[in-house]
């Protein structure tokens, strides 16, 4: 097994999405032979009972021999979701606001939302 040293590896490039208690983590490390390959890392924070913030972390490398087929299976299942469903976040949670979609409600989104469909493999 290869040492933790492969893990810490020096970012390059990080750009983050932060989605409610999500943040999204692109980051572009250098392999030993200095390639680039990119680590997807969502983080969700999570309350202790006495009011401390922990974090769970789940990461996935994605080389650059991946990214065409990555891209294109991320738009087609994104592309899926949106046509079924609409971009209107549902919710069952009573604490929420259950959102429905309609055509009139699509067109008011605020500047600040960040569509998954709107990243681009290109602008990581």
């Amino acid at each position: 097994m290869e040492g933790k040293e492969n893990y810490d590896r020096e970012e390059i490039f990080s750009k983050s999405v932060r989605a409610g208690r999500r943040t999204y983590f692109f980051d572009v490390r250098s392999t030993r032979a200095e390639d680039y390959y990119m680590t997807i890392t969502e983080s969700k924070k999570f309350s202790n009972d006495d009011g401390s913030a922990h974090y769970k972390k789940h990461k996935i490398y994605l080389y650059k021999e991946d990214f065409e087929e990555f891209a294109a299976s991320f738009k087609e299942v994104s592309d899926f979701i949106f046509e079924k469903k609409g971009r209107e976040v549902i919710s069952n949670h009573s604490n929420d606001q259950v959102h429905e979609d309609n055509s009139e409600d699509n067109s008011e989104t605020s500047s600040e939302e960040e569509s998954v469909s709107d990243i681009k493999i290109d602008d990581i």
